[in-house]
């Protein structure tokens, strides 16, 4: 990992990498950092196997504060998943139970495994289950100890429950208490990690302030909060979806090719925003990059493809991704980086309809639709156009080893005989 000059750069790190939103104190960060090792948070429920690109934003401010020299624990929230945080949602989320939820846990860590240093050194990143204090709660002791620190006027005023009361869509009883438990879980982690720091989106700030309050009232400490932007691109559309689904983080959700695609796709006026926050590059070098016009702006979108492919699947997994675009767009290359699906050898040899082929591969919902797309000359099998709706592909059209769909210029799948 490439690391920043150490301690008090944290703040001025994040606002050079434009991952910067609000700081409760900013000045009191800085002298904490001064006087040694900050370690710091931020909490992920396990709502699904994987995070996706929407987390990498917040998950890179781990990645910043241990450049910075400070310790990163990664909350994946084993408690909280069973409440679900209301923050952002119409409606409430679906419960899971608690072996679905171990299960979401056990994957979700391989998504932190390029992005930090877990080691047993001072500034290594831990991860820790919330559950380990919050399924030992006990309702009255809590309600006494810890909800009289909250008043109902101050919560109702919260984003999180105000949108959702002014819509009129139903907030459970169950959900108004995730504010409480994200705030009692900066109380534990201060008293059983001595952590100063919470981390987020900026519409985590309330939630944020509330552990830091609560602290305060019942231990005395002093804690400090840090949110980044919530990021949209220059469009307007949301992080982490594409047209075809999140973007997941966990190459057993979403193909390398396919995660590589979604950044060499980023609009022109994001380049040298992403390069920053999603990157390790140098100023300079981004200034450079951000700067090309025309044309040269895609060489720029696919170092930042690359580099950030490289940071969440690894370096061997970017450049093959890398190569298999190569062969997309230049003519050559392996097929060894495009998504693929396994398809037994005898149903090859049989032979396949080229519009259930193409369904098979989900580049396409249904029959009609391939049979569409083949009329408008959108689909090619190893490159070439299909003009036949009712061709057969067989045994002869495996290439090296498999046989390649494509629909449109971007969108390609590999059917491989197994």
């Amino acid at each position: 990992m490439t690391m920043s000059s150490p301690n008090q750069d944290f703040v001025p790190l994040l606002k050079a990498r434009q991952q910067f939103h609000q700081c409760t104190d900013e000045a009191g960060l800085d002298t904490a950092f001064a006087k040694g090792i900050v370690t710091g948070y931020i909490g992920y429920d396990c709502t699904a196997p994987s995070l996706h690109v929407g987390n990498l934003v917040t998950m890179m401010m781990l990645r910043r504060l241990q450049q910075a020299g400070g310790k990163p624990i990664v909350i994946v929230g084993g408690g909280t998943t069973k409440v679900g945080d209301p923050s952002g949602k119409d409606e409430t989320r679906q419960l899971l139970t608690p072996e679905k939820i171990g299960e979401n846990m056990a994957s979700i860590q391989r998504s932190f495994a390029g992005l930090l240093r877990f080691d047993g050194s001072p500034t290594g990143a831990v991860m820790i289950n919330n559950a380990d204090w919050l399924d030992r709660l006990e309702y009255i002791p809590f309600l006494r100890d810890v909800g009289r620190h909250f008043t109902i006027n101050r919560m109702l005023t919260f984003d999180s429950v105000k949108s959702r009361l002014e819509r009129e869509q139903p907030l459970t009883f169950l959900e108004f208490n995730y504010m409480i438990m994200q705030a009692y879980d900066f109380l534990e982690l201060s008293n059983r990690h001595h952590c100063k720091l919470q981390m987020g989106g900026s519409d985590q700030w309330g939630n944020i302030v509330n552990g830091i309050e609560l602290t305060r009232r019942v231990t005395g400490a002093e804690l400090f909060g840090v949110t980044c932007p919530l990021l949209t691109t220059a469009s307007g559309a949301k992080m982490g979806k594409s047209v075809a689904g999140a973007v997941w983080l966990n190459d057993d959700m979403l193909p390398d090719f396919d995660f590589w695609q979604y950044w060499r796709n980023t609009e022109d006026a994001d380049v040298g925003r992403f390069l920053r926050i999603f990157t390790d590059m140098a100023e300079p070098e981004i200034a450079r990059l951000e700067a090309l016009a025309g044309a040269e702006i895609n060489e720029a979108k696919k170092i930042l493809a690359t580099e950030v492919t490289a940071l969440v699947r690894g370096r061997a997994a970017a450049e093959r991704a890398e190569g298999a675009a190569s062969g997309q767009f230049g003519g050559s290359g392996s097929l060894e980086g495009l998504p693929h699906i396994d398809v037994a050898r005898s149903e090859i040899e049989a032979g396949i309809g080229v519009l259930a082929a193409f369904v098979k591969a989900g580049l396409v919902p249904t029959n009609s639709e391939a049979r569409r797309q083949v009329q408008a000359g959108g689909l090619r099998v190893n490159d070439q156009a299909v003009t036949d709706e009712r061709a057969i592909i067989g045994a002869a059209d495996v290439q090296e080893g498999a046989i390649k769909l494509s629909m449109g210029k971007k969108r390609h799948v590999v059917l491989r005989p197994s």
